[in-house]
């Protein structure tokens, strides 16, 4: 007998990574358009790529291909309400704080933003891959980052390190 396979817990299986979280911007029909992703990654340092993966059935699938602008914006934990808002709970009272870069919209206020531009597309199961070159980017000051994990947003701290080592190279 053949054993099905568990989708649920390969989903709580990997929300054990955690993982930052972002907004993607882009424009379609002339208006800005944005949703919440964490499936973000880096790709390669040269040339610069980075990766999104996108639900088929978005909006994003059927406005951005090859060749195509959008932004990516990483968020901090003041933002959550950004977050929620762009992942498919909107909140009438939210202004979204757009800013552009060459005419893509990106969050204001965020950790970092990248404008890429579209150099892939991958098929990849019900999700398609988007590889973009970086043509923009930009560091935000220091703050913590919005994170989520096990299905929900979390907090993260850092601590300096416990034990410093200083002594001969050659011990």
């Amino acid at each position: 007998m053949e054993k099905t396979f568990d989708s649920g817990l390969f989903r709580k299986v990997m929300g054990q990574f955690a993982t930052g979280v972002t907004v993607v911007t882009y424009l379609a029909e002339g208006e800005v358009r944005a949703m919440t992703a964490n499936a973000f990654m880096s790709v390669s340092l040269d040339p610069p790529l980075a990766a999104i993966a996108v639900r088929r059935v978005s909006k994003f699938t059927s406005a951005i291909s090859q060749g195509d602008r959008f932004g990516v914006s990483f968020l901090v934990e003041s933002q959550k309400a950004l977050s929620d808002h762009f992942g498919g709970r909107p909140a009438a009272s939210i202004e979204p704080p757009f800013e552009y870069h060459r005419g893509i919209p990106l969050i204001r206020d965020s950790l970092a933003q990248l404008v890429l531009r579209t150099v892939h597309v991958h098929e990849a199961g019900d999700h398609l891959l988007y590889v973009g070159e970086v043509e923009h980017l930009e560091l935000g000051r220091e703050r913590r980052p919005l994170v989520f994990y096990s299905g929900g947003y979390t907090q993260i701290t850092s601590r300096p390190p416990l034990v410093v080592w200083s002594g001969d190279a050659g011990c």
